[in-house]
């Protein structure tokens, strides 16, 4: 995954990248993974990404490898390779709330990823570099549209 992000990052961005993907960082960077059904309810989605916080703030609590495995499992940025697809030129996001982290990332480029089996389109995503405050921006941005969804289904 490093290779692929790297080899395919703008050259005005991959310095940075490099820094962030180096493991050299006081805070590593971690690799942010996810499928599920496209159409799941907002206040789903939500819970999930509050779950993995949670769980990332247990893993780095409770880590049984002392200091240094603490600071491992203590992410200070993100990379997301968020599935997108093209039509009439234009990439959208698969998932919404990719469209959200996008929002508040340090920079997103588009890769072309390698076709499988079957497949007639080329398959697309967005990488999406994030500080973990950017991260927790988004995070409310995301608690913020669930809540707005919210009150406009109750009128």
């Amino acid at each position: 995954l490093k290779k692929l992000c790297l080899s395919n990052c703008p050259s005005d961005r991959k310095a940075e990248l490099e820094t962030v993907l180096s493991g050299k960082t006081k805070r590593p960077a971690g690799f942010y993974l996810q499928s599920r059904m496209v159409n799941l309810p907002l206040e789903i989605v939500e819970v999930l990404h509050q779950q993995l916080v949670l769980d990332m703030e247990w893993a780095v609590k409770n880590a049984d490898g002392g200091e240094e495995e603490r600071k491992s499992l203590n992410f200070g940025a993100f990379v997301r390779l968020a599935p997108t697809y093209r039509s009439s030129g234009i990439s959208y996001f698969k998932f919404f709330d990719d469209e959200i982290f996008a929002q508040h990332a340090e920079f997103t480029y588009e890769i072309a990823l390698p076709k499988s089996y079957g497949m007639e389109e080329i398959p697309y995503c967005m990488v999406v570099v994030m500080t973990r405050t950017g991260h927790e921006e988004a995070m409310k941005s995301l608690k913020e549209m669930v809540n707005q969804s919210s009150i406009d289904s109750n009128l």
